[in-house]
C-alpha cells in the first residue's frame, strides 16, 4: 500500500524502496495517485486503483498508464466488461464487502452477479479481494466471520487468486494470507494500529527547528487563549511546526518532544505554524536557536504521538505537511 503519498512519507521513495526489496504489486486509492506513480518511476510493476471506475471518462487512462481497477459495484463490473470486450480483454480485481459496509460488492450483489451469464466476459480477474474491519484486534470474532463469508462467496465465483489480509490480517495467521497480502501501516512503523505482537521498527523521524528561545520575566501565559500559565524564569522554545504541518492541534498542552535527549512538554496551544515547548529542564549549554526538537523518534513513536493526540498513527503520518524537508536514508535514498 502506497496510497496517500506512501502514508505521508513519499510514495515515490516508498515504492522505489519496496521494488528494491522485491515487491511488484502496489495499491493506491485514486487514479491520480496511480498516474503520478507511473510518471515518477519507470519499471515493470503493477498498480491497482482501489477506488475503481469513478466515471466512464477515465477508462482510457487505465490503458494509457497500464493500471488495473478494483471493481466495487455491479455497475463497475458491467462497465469494465463492456470496455474489455471492445478492446480485447482487460484485467481487474473484484472487491467483495464482507463486513466493512464500505466499498465492494455486497453478498447479495455477489450472488446476483454470479447468476448472471456473461457478466464477467472480457475480464481477467487477477484477484478477488476483501478487507478486514477488526484485524487490529486479533481476538475479535468478526475476523473469523469475515473470513468464513469471504470463503463462501468465493465458491460461487470463477476460481481465481484471493487477497484478504491488510497489515493486521497478516498477523492473524497464514489462513488469512491467501495469495496476496496488502501491508500498509506495518510498512511505515505503526504497531498498535495493526495489532502487531511486537513493536515494529520506526521508519521515520520528525524534527522541528527552534526559531527562538526566551526566558519569561514574570509569570506568563503561553499561546492562544492563554491556556497555559508558566512561572517566572521558565525557558520556552518556539519551533517551526504547527497544525498546518500536521502537528495536531489536539497536542496542545499534552504533547511533548525531545530536546538534547530530554523530554520537553508542549506549552500552550499548537498554532498553525508554531509550537512552544517548555525546555526548562534542558541545560542551557545543550540547546540554542537553530537546534531541533524531535517530535517523532525512537523514544516517541508515531503511535505514541497518536495516543497523545487522541487519534491513530495513520492520521499522524498522512497529515505530515508539505513544508517539511524530507531526507531519505538507506538503499533507495
Amino acid at each position: 500500500m502506497v496510497k496517500a503519498d506512501g502514508y505521508g512519507i513519499g510514495a515515490t521513495k516508498a515504492t522505489e524502496s519496496l521494488i528494491g526489496a522485491g515487491c511488484q504489486r502496489f495499491f493506491v486509492a485514486t487514479i491520480d495517485e496511480a498516474i503520478s506513480l507511473r510518471h515518477s518511476i519507470v519499471g515493470d510493476f503493477e498498480v491497482y486503483v482501489l477506488e475503481g471506475l469513478i466515471s466512464k471518462q477515465i477508462l482510457p487512462e487505465f490503458d494509457a498508464y497500464n493500471l488495473v481497477p478494483v471493481l466495487n459495484t455491479p455497475e463497475n463490473v458491467r462497465t469494465w466488461s463492456e470496455y474489455a470486450k471492445s478492446n480485447g480483454g482487460r484485467r481487474a480485481i473484484l472487491a467483495l464487502d464482507t463486513g466493512m459496509s464500505r466499498l465492494g460488492l455486497t453478498p447479495r450483489e455477489t450472488s446476483l452477479l454470479a447468476s448472471e451469464p456473461g457478466v464477467l466476459d472480457g475480464i481477467k480477474i487477477d484477484y478477488v479481494m476483501s478487507h478486514l474491519a477488526c484485524a487490529d484486534e486479533p481476538k475479535h470474532p468478526m475476523n473469523e466471520q469475515q473470513r468464513t463469508l469471504f470463503n463462501d462467496l468465493r465458491t460461487i465465483l470463477p476460481a481465481t487468486k484471493a487477497s484478504f489480509a491488510n497489515s493486521g490480517g497478516i498477523f492473524l495467521g497464514p489462513e488469512y494470507h491467501y495469495d496476496l497480502v496488502r501491508p500498509g501501516a506495518a510498512l511505515y512503523g505503526l504497531t498498535r494500529s495493526c495489532g502487531a505482537p511486537e513493536k515494529i521498527q520506526q521508519v521515520i523521524g520528525l524534527k522541528a527547528q527552534i526559531l527562538q528561545i526566551r526566558v519569561v520575566d514574570t509569570e506568563s501565559t503561553v499561546g492562544y487563549a492563554a491556556s497555559r500559565t508558566v512561572p517566572a524564569k521558565t525557558r520556552l522554545a518556539t519551533v517551526a511546526a504547527g497544525y498546518a504541518d500536521g502537528y495536531q492541534r489536539s497536542l496542545s498542552n499534552s504533547g511533548h518532544g525531545y530536546a538534547a535527549g530530554i523530554k520537553v512538554p508542549v506549552a500552550g496551544r499548537v498554532s498553525m505554524d508554531l509550537t512552544v515547548f517548555d525546555i526548562s529542564k534542558v541545560p542551557e549549554s545543550c540547546i540554542k536557536p537553530g537546534d531541533d526538537i524531535e517530535l517523532i523518534c525512537e523514544r516517541q513513536t508515531v503511535d505514541d504521538v497518536a495516543d497523545a493526540a487522541g487519534t491513530i498513527g495513520y492520521e499522524i503520518l498522512t497529515s505530515l505537511g508539505a513544508r517539511y524537508a524530507k531526507h531519505y536514508v538507506g538503499r533507495a535514498a
